[in-house]
């Protein structure tokens, strides 16, 4: 090693690792794939890369690591997020849990393709666990290989990061790398696979720990094992529901923080869900293992955005005809997810009311947030119960004929409320928004009337407020973001990098960090979907294969 890289900021990183100093290990060691009882983890390490090159790092979350850019685009960052490398402190391993899937209980899960390096302590005194996903296999990987491609892991590293810059909270990812091994991947799972170059990103958060990271646990009968790890989650997730007169092994002082807890995690939910609905975001496998108990989004897979404003729609071929996980469901399966998790830690307490309370507190937040979530997406300074017909009304009246949601909400801001338009005609009335639609043939009577009649409502609700055009539009764009990460747009991206050509990776990531400036040069990012990407595989729906 060279005295350049001696001095590395990565080697002073500062693992502290609690998940593994703390908890139960399984006594098995490698990556053989078997039942883990008893355990929260097994120990395994990352598979060796055998020819890793850097995709592109998302700078902002190598300041959270203290990682400096230089150091990103060094060889040693190289080995050591392609797992080839271990640094001092590192602790590798992957968690076990269960979970529903599908709504089906589908008994042991774990990270399957996801190895854990540890968990750092950075210089703010903030704790964030890093992950490699793709690194190969564990013991949870169920008859797969452990790995990933690079079309699903460009796709997942460039969304953590656009949806935090939406301001919709989400893990992080460090960085993109290519293995330089080729994966066999069937991507519709329909006979015809082929091989994909295979990827590794690395995923930060400070806990991966997911609701199904509980239901283990009492399905086998191991309560003592569910409150060992019950404890630790809200010992080191949620420190500020502890003081230090409470006592968890007290049980009445543990089941009444555990009642706090869930409430928390209930209302974190509840808020995630509003933004997910805001910006039009469709996760697409909504399983009780893919959700954080941090209100976290985790876990991009076929994930995509709401184009065509229809909420019955999702993105997930595996889910295409149950639509459990459709974009106007996903409140309502969060709840049930919770419901979930109220029956695994039900075990410990025996008591309803904690759980009942923390489902109503759901309601209660998801409701509320979502009342004021769409008085801001229209400009309204505040909701008021009389707005309820206005806001009913539009989501009718958007899915007359298929109008791209972003796009509406954007130009909508445009509308002017101030001028007297009583002497324009329907088509004129719509003339703002008229980008937004992807039919132009469907714009007739019975299309055109009820937009144009939606606008004189929203005008006069407007002037109530008194709200000018200039102050409307700089609210409205606050939250209604002109990019966002588009299935054409990923696939795009994708399309370049199996070529070797990164640079619309780092493009995209580049626009996706003002998702609502104007950045005029870069308006080709903000169109809607092209009729070619209308059913290419890839632009809209798409399978779990990763």
């Amino acid at each position: 090693m060279s005295q350049l890289e001696s001095q590395s900021s990565l080697d002073n990183l500062q693992f502290v690792n609690r998940f593994t100093g703390q908890l139960p290990a399984d006594p098995e060691t490698g990556s053989r794939v078997r039942e883990v009882s008893g355990a929260c983890f097994s120990r395994v390490k990352p598979q060796q890369a055998p020819a890793p090159k850097l995709v592109a790092y998302a700078r902002e979350v190598a300041q959270l690591l203290d990682i400096s850019e230089a150091d990103c685009q060094s060889q040693n960052f190289v080995d050591v997020f392609s797992g080839n490398q271990q640094l001092p402190g590192m602790d590798t391993f992957a968690m076990c849990y269960g979970g529903h899937q599908f709504g089906n209980w589908a008994g042991q899960l774990g990270d399957g393709r996801v190895i854990n390096l540890g968990e750092i302590k950075n210089s703010q005194g903030e704790h964030w666990t890093l992950q490699l996903k793709g690194a190969g296999l564990t013991p949870y990987s169920r008859g797969a290989d452990g790995l990933a491609v690079l079309r699903s892991s460009v796709r997942e590293f460039l969304c953590s990061e656009a949806m935090f810059h939406l301001g919709v909270p989400t893990t992080r990812a460090l960085c993109l790398l290519e293995t330089g091994q080729q994966v066999v991947r069937d991507m519709f799972y329909n006979g015809d696979a082929k091989y994909e170059p295979g990827a590794i990103v690395c995923r930060v958060a400070p806990s991966f720990t997911r609701m199904g990271s509980f239901q283990l646990f009492p399905f086998r009968g191991e309560l003592d094992r569910l409150k060992e790890f019950l404890d630790f989650t809200i010992r080191n997730d949620f420190p500020h529901l502890l003081d230090e007169t409470i006592d968890l092994n007290n049980k009445s002082q543990a089941f009444e923080v555990y009642g706090k807890w869930f409430s928390e995690v209930c209302r974190t939910t509840a808020e995630l869900m509003v933004e997910w609905m805001r910006v039009g975001f469709v996760h697409g496998v909504m399983n009780t293992d893919n959700l954080s108990i941090l209100g976290l989004t985790i876990d991009y897979g076929p994930y995509g955005w709401l184009e065509d404003f229809n909420p019955g729609w999702t993105p997930n071929t595996t889910d295409a005809q149950g639509k459990r996980y459709a974009f106007g469901k996903q409140p309502q399966i969060a709840q049930w997810n919770l419901q979930q998790l109220a029956n695994a830690v039900y075990q410990l307490m025996k008591e309803v009311e904690p759980f009942q309370e923390g489902l109503l507190l759901y309601n209660k937040t998801y409701n509320e947030g979502w009342q004021s979530m769409m008085a801001a997406k229209l400009g309204l300074q505040a909701y008021q119960p009389e707005d309820e017909s206005l806001v009913n009304e539009l989501l009718r009246v958007l899915q007359l004929t298929e109008t791209d949601m972003t796009i509406f909400y954007r130009n909508l801001a445009e509308f002017d409320c101030e001028t007297d338009h009583s002497n324009l005609t329907d088509e004129q009335l719509i003339d703002p928004i008229r980008d937004a639609y992807y039919k132009p043939e469907q714009l007739n009577a019975n299309t055109i009337g009820p937009m144009a009649n939606w606008l004189r409502h929203y005008q006069a609700r407007i002037q109530q407020d008194g709200c000018s055009n200039v102050a409307r539009k700089k609210a409205m764009n606050a939250v209604n973001p002109k990019y966002v990460l588009r299935n054409y747009l990923a696939q795009l991206a994708i399309d370049k990098a199996e070529e070797g050509d990164y640079s619309e990776v780092n493009e995209l990531l580049d626009v996706l960090r003002k998702p609502y400036d104007e950045q005029p040069e870069k308006e080709r990012f903000a169109k809607k979907r092209p009729d070619w990407a209308r059913h290419r595989a890839g632009c809209s729906m798409l399978s779990c294969s990763s």
